[in-house]
């Protein structure tokens, strides 16, 4: 018997989003995801080529600019060329490559300031730019994705899991004092999943997966399925929480 599925209608079409970094992985994944709600959205990437044919693959009328946003003044920018694009935005989804990797001895105090940049301030910058507007409006959806070094930090990555663990203390804060505007902040904690840089580290899917007790590695699109749930109707009950989706890897109770 042929198996039925039934799809949600998660309550955002024609609602408008931002997803920075989303040429590839688990950005494009989660852009892919909300385009397919029918949401109006727009990308960003600091190569030209590559927005441009994320965008074109993407469809649903996305639009790929070219932004960096691993600092605040290029996160910036990127909300800003975006809203000229979409007017308001009901939408955004944080993402960004991480610092360089490193262990508290070989990782020097200067190189700190960047990291924190990088992977804090430039969300940070993002949010000041749209919550307020998105108060005015009475809805709005946040969603930062980081890692599962925030509960677990993984050895020779102490940048991140520093940059990352005070974005999660921030977007905590913030979803408390917003919860009331119709506003919810989330963070999904990606594990390992199949994007071409997990593909480049293990060079092979299977070693990849060793250690993941669903005994596979994620797939991109059904991370980003949950993060355009997190950005649904269905779930303006859920804020402030911080999501793993990483096949059972993390050990912990809490």
């Amino acid at each position: 018997m042929a198996s039925i599925v039934s799809r949600m209608d998660l309550g955002i079409s024609q609602r408008t989003a931002v997803v920075a970094a989303a040429s590839a992985g688990l950005g494009f994944a989660s852009a892919q995801a909300l385009a397919n709600e029918g949401v109006r959205v727009v990308i960003c990437s600091r190569d030209a080529d590559r927005v441009a044919d994320a965008a074109k693959k993407i469809g649903n009328g996305c639009v790929g600019i070219v932004g960096d946003v691993s600092t605040s003044e290029g996160a910036l920018a990127f909300i800003r060329e975006a809203k000229s694009i979409l007017g308001d935005i009901d939408i955004v989804v944080a993402n960004g490559g991480g610092p360089p990797a490193g262990n508290f001895a070989s990782t020097d105090l200067n190189l700190y300031p960047a990291a924190i940049e990088r992977s804090m301030l430039a969300t940070v910058a993002m949010c000041k730019e749209v919550i307020p507007r998105m108060q005015e409006r009475g809805w709005g959806r946040i969603v930062a994705i980081t890692s599962t070094a925030v509960r677990q930090p993984f050895a020779n990555l102490i940048l991140s899991s520093t940059a990352r663990a005070g974005l999660t203390a921030f977007l905590k804060t913030v979803a408390t004092e917003v919860a009331s505007n119709g506003i919810t902040v989330n963070t999904v904690q990606p594990g390992t999943h199949a994007t071409d840089r997990i593909k480049q580290l293990y060079g092979s899917m299977e070693g990849a997966a060793e250690g993941i007790p669903a005994g596979v590695v994620g797939d991109p699109k059904d991370f980003g399925s949950v993060v355009a749930f997190l950005c649904s109707e269905q779930a303006k009950f859920v804020t402030g929480t911080h999501l793993q989706v990483d096949g059972g890897s993390y050990p912990g109770l809490i």
